[in-house]
């Protein structure tokens, strides 16, 4: 049996730097990083959690499939809009007003 603290503070840590990514960056593209890091501690604590319980088929293992899914959709629409307003503006500095 695996001891769980390891993936809890791997966990912990992916949504930490996640979060700095998302609040201390100016960029689009490494906000969605920010983004998507934060999606992955996400992940791992569904792991863990779903491997800690007795019954290995429940939910921890369909969850992270449903996240891993919205993730990829999200990445996806993010850098529709991401590209759209760079081909308006011609930057993606998300401190700027729209014009």
């Amino acid at each position: 049996m695996i001891h769980l603290a390891g993936p809890y503070v791997l966990a912990a840590l992916l949504v930490g730097i996640g979060l700095f990514g998302v609040l201390a960056r100016r960029n689009a593209v490494l906000v969605l990083v920010g983004v998507e890091l934060m999606l992955s501690g996400g992940t791992v604590l569904l792991v863990s959690a779903g491997t800690a319980g007795q019954d290995h088929w429940t939910g921890g293992s369909i969850l992270t499939l449903f996240v891993i899914t919205i993730a990829a959709a999200e990445v996806c629409l993010a850098l529709a809009v991401i590209l759209a307003a760079f081909r308006l503006r011609g930057r993606i500095d998300v401190t700027e007003g729209s014009r």
